[in-house]
């Protein structure tokens, strides 16, 4: 059997972004409590993404914001992370979760970014049941396509 490079890196990112939900869900919590939410996108369901951040970029005139749907719809997937709760206390578990699962994609050379603009988005469309969400898109390429990033 042959797997081609696309495949297997398509495979790969999948994989990680599994890992990165782990160890969202692993990662302390303040007081114990859990009130992490976490899915990942690829498919049509990273493009709808893509494009409802483009949408809110031009309504709002961010152009940041159409510059990361860009990233977005390059990316191979997309992780979000959710607190169920805008308590500051959760809003502190929702940053060491993901910074524990962007250290996975990391260790495992993975190019990705955290982005708020992502979790807009997804707030918008409903995808997750949480107050705030922020997404980690995945790329798996010859070059980082989070880096050299211009505005419009």
């Amino acid at each position: 059997m042959i797997i081609s490079s696309i495949d297997a890196e398509k495979d790969a990112a999948l994989a990680v972004a599994k890992l990165m939900l782990t160890a969202a869900r692993t990662a302390p919590k303040a007081g114990g409590l859990d009130s992490i939410v976490t899915a990942i996108l690829n498919g049509e369901e990273k493009e709808k993404l893509s494009k409802t951040m483009e949408g809110i970029g031009k309504e709002r005139e961010w152009d940041w914001v159409i510059r990361d749907s860009k990233n977005v719809k390059d990316a191979d997937a997309v992780v979000l992370i959710g607190v169920t709760s805008a308590d500051p206390y959760k809003l502190i578990d929702l940053g060491i979760a993901l910074g524990s699962a962007a250290k996975i994609a990391s260790e495992m050379n993975v190019d990705n970014r955290i982005m708020l603009s992502v979790g807009m988005a997804a707030q918008e469309l409903r995808i997750l049941d949480a107050e705030v969400v922020v997404g980690i898109p995945l790329s798996i390429k010859g070059k980082n396509i989070f880096f050299d990033r211009t505005t419009t």
